[in-house]
């Protein structure tokens, strides 16, 4: 007797993706069941091409059915979710599937070396990669390449030709420049980066990287307002400058509609093969010093290492592990951001308290004085060493919201009417002083 298709949904149930912690049934992931005899074949569909459990997935899944009596043959065809894409993505883009943006607010802390990287490790995964170096001011790209002064050519219809080094195709202002710098007025600057974005023959790609230059000027802006970006990842250290430019990083995008994916910590720690102890160079421990202060998930913490692919020049064929995993968490990010958007919760306030209706039905409130006393923000809180600047006994006793910005589903800005809005409240910081108080 041949095998029916609620048998073989059934025998599936079993594969739990990590991300949703749900079946690949219940998630809608199991497509287009054929049944031939003994012979079943049926599509898994990824919520982004370069999922890194794919191969699990799939090896399970035959595994799966393959017990089934009455199945002598599998086949899984892995697929991935079709990208919608946005109207805005026209010139060279309309066959890009994914655009990613690696930014920081502030300079070296390692966000070119780490946007290289995540291109170079998907291309070496068989992907279609582009990478554009939008620092017009201080474009990295071609040191990072070892391209210096190549020969950029156009179509007939003008629209600039990509290089191709390592398997991917690379563009940088840097190209133009050579070793001049770039003395420009912001209009002209923001003509170039239309350009760069639209002007350039991508063709066909899975993932086209972004290496923003530092800040949230006007580059940013005429970026965000030209294309669709599918999602940002931050790049910092924990040192305490570039600490305070990540909020200014994390509203700028949430300003402009573009999802923050995570932040890597850059330059985290090093471990020591004197004393044999990790040592982390600005300070704390192992915890996530960034999910903590505003909520994003710490997509790597990086650490500094002699002959790194990560602070070392950029090298297919050379797979470093710290590498691997933060492109794995990359990805990751990006295909749950994909697949759905986490629910926030509601939040009404007044002059006394916020209340909120969690995604899971339950209610809780927290007072506002309580909440304006625990901002974390570098006003309230020392960045070097912790200590509370805030005094509970200079805050007004009338103090309350004048509004409050939801960022993505991790946090909360809320302006108070004593003045205050550098406050950023992770969500998890809120249920963690409901349980205090």
């Amino acid at each position: 007797m041949a095998v029916k298709s609620e048998e073989i949904l059934e025998a599936l149930r079993v594969i739990i993706d990590p991300d949703f912690h749900k079946d690949i049934v219940s998630l809608g992931f199991v497509k287009n069941i054929k049944i031939n005899g003994a012979d079943v074949s049926f599509d898994i569909e990824l919520t982004t091409p370069a999922c890194p459990i794919k191969n699990e997935f799939q090896k399970n899944a035959e595994e799966a059915v393959l017990a089934l009596d009455g199945v002598d043959k599998v086949k899984v065809n892995m697929t991935a979710r079709e990208v919608k894409k946005d109207d805005k993505n026209k010139g060279g883009l309309e066959h890009v599937n994914n655009i990613l943006a690696i930014a920081s607010c502030k300079g070296g802390v390692g966000k070119s070396t780490v946007a290289a990287n995540v291109a170079r490790e998907l291309a070496s995964r068989g992907f279609k990669i582009g990478l554009l170096d939008a620092d017009i001011f201080g474009p990295s790209v071609p040191t990072l390449f070892n391209i210096h002064k190549p020969e950029v050519q156009a179509d007939e219809e003008k629209r600039i030709i990509p290089l191709e080094k390592n398997g991917m195709k690379i563009m940088s202002f840097g190209f133009f420049l050579g070793d001049s710098p770039a003395i420009l007025r912001g209009p002209i600057v923001s003509g170039y980066i239309q350009q760069l974005l639209t002007g350039v023959l991508w063709g066909e790609l899975d993932y086209l990287i972004i290496d923003m230059p530092p800040g949230t000027g006007d580059i940013q802006l005429t970026m965000t307002q030209t294309i669709q970006l599918n999602g940002a990842v931050m790049v910092t250290t924990r040192q305490a400058l570039s600490l305070v430019d990540v909020a200014k990083g994390i509203e700028m995008f949430e300003k402009v509609n573009v999802p923050m994916l995570g932040v890597v910590e850059n330059m985290s720690y090093f471990d020591c093969d004197g004393c044999g102890k990790r040592h982390y160079l600005f300070g704390g421990d192992e915890d996530n010093i960034v999910t903590k202060k505003y909520g994003l998930e710490t997509l790597m913490q990086i650490p500094i290492k002699a002959n790194s692919g990560i602070t070392g020049h950029i090298d297919r064929d050379y797979k470093d592990p710290d590498v691997v995993t933060m492109v794995d968490n990359i990805v990751r990010a990006i295909g749950k951001n994909a697949f759905h958007k986490n629910a926030t919760p509601q939040f009404s306030y007044n002059d006394d308290k916020i209340s909120f209706t969690w995604p899971d039905g339950t209610r809780s409130e927290v007072s506002n004085f309580d909440l304006r006393a625990d901002c974390g923000c570098a006003v309230c809180v020392d960045e070097y060493t912790g200590e509370k600047l805030l005094n509970r006994n200079d805050i007004r006793k009338d103090i309350k919201p004048t509004e409050i910005i939801p960022l993505g589903n991790y946090a909360l800005k809320i302006v108070w009417n004593d003045g205050h809005n550098s406050g950023i409240y992770p969500y998890k910081q809120i249920h963690a002083l409901e349980k205090k108080l």
